[in-house]
Order: structure tokens, then C-alpha cells, then sequence
């Protein structure tokens, strides 16, 4: 047995079209766009008359994609949340970047929230969360040379 690599991570939204934007602002591109529903969805995520409308989105190289998912139906009864960056469970997406300070005025021009300035750790990165699409926590990471 052999994990060869992670194929996605899928993020469930309200708002499909701002989430893809936010994301293609960020640098990512679109790779795919479809539509599913039907019995054999319902059975795969274990919900009852599934319809979902998803966006695939990464890098130019192909590798690890992020796939956004509305689900038009069933919907989530509670909402979104905002976790917090100690709130058990899956936390956070980090993203190896470069010139991280525009990426973060950028986003600051936007509105978007970030949790704390800039931070060097020692002398390997620079360090900074912020908000994304619908509460997700998002880490940028650059590499010091």
C-alpha cells in the first residue's frame, strides 16, 4: 500500500462565484467547472438528493488542486462558521508564496481579514494568516533564501 500524493482539498461554500474569485485573486487557476447530482452522489457522500455545482482551481503545474463545492441541496442547516485558529478539526490551507507582502496589501485593499502583520520566523519564512471565502483560514508562507 502506497499514498502516492494528496489529490484535493474540497471546501464546501455558500457563495461559489466569490469564493472562486478570492481564489483566482490569490493566484490560482481555474482547471474545471461541473455540475452533479443523482443516486450515485447521494451514495458517495452519504447525503439524500445531492445537487452540487464545484470549481477546481490550482496551479499552472497540475499537481494538488482546490475544489470548491456548493451543494444547492441538501443544504447545511448551520451555516457557515468561524472557527478560530486553535478550533479542533481541520484548520487551515498554507500556501507557499512569493513576495508575500504584496499578496497580504492586496487582500488588505479587498477587505479581507488578517489575523496578525507579517511575522518572520527565525530565518526560514515570513508568516501571516488571513480569512478567506466563508470563515476558512488560510496560511501564506514564504521561504527566506
Amino acid at each position: 500500500m502506497k499514498i502516492n500524493r494528496i489529490d484535493h482539498v474540497s471546501i464546501n461554500v455558500n457563495d461559489l462565484s466569490e469564493a472562486k474569485a478570492f481564489f483566482v485573486d490569490l493566484g490560482l487557476e481555474v482547471q474545471a467547472e461541473w455540475e452533479l447530482d443523482g443516486e450515485q452522489l447521494d451514495r458517495i457522500v452519504g447525503l439524500k438528493d445531492v445537487k452540487t455545482a464545484c470549481v477546481g482551481l490550482g496551479m499552472s503545474d497540475g499537481q494538488t488542486w482546490i475544489e470548491l463545492v456548493k451543494f444547492h441541496t441538501p443544504s447545511d442547516e448551520n451555516g457557515i462558521q468561524q472557527p478560530f485558529a486553535n478550533t479542533l478539526g481541520i484548520r487551515h490551507i498554507c500556501f507557499a508564496v512569493e513576495d508575500i507582502e504584496t499578496i497580504v496589501a492586496n487582500l488588505k485593499k479587498k477587505g479581507k481579514e488578517i489575523f496578525s502583520e507579517i511575522e518572520q520566523y527565525e530565518e526560514s519564512y515570513k508568516l501571516c494568516y488571513v480569512r478567506g471565502p466563508e470563515g476558512l483560514i488560510l496560511e501564506l508562507a514564504e521561504k527566506i533564501s
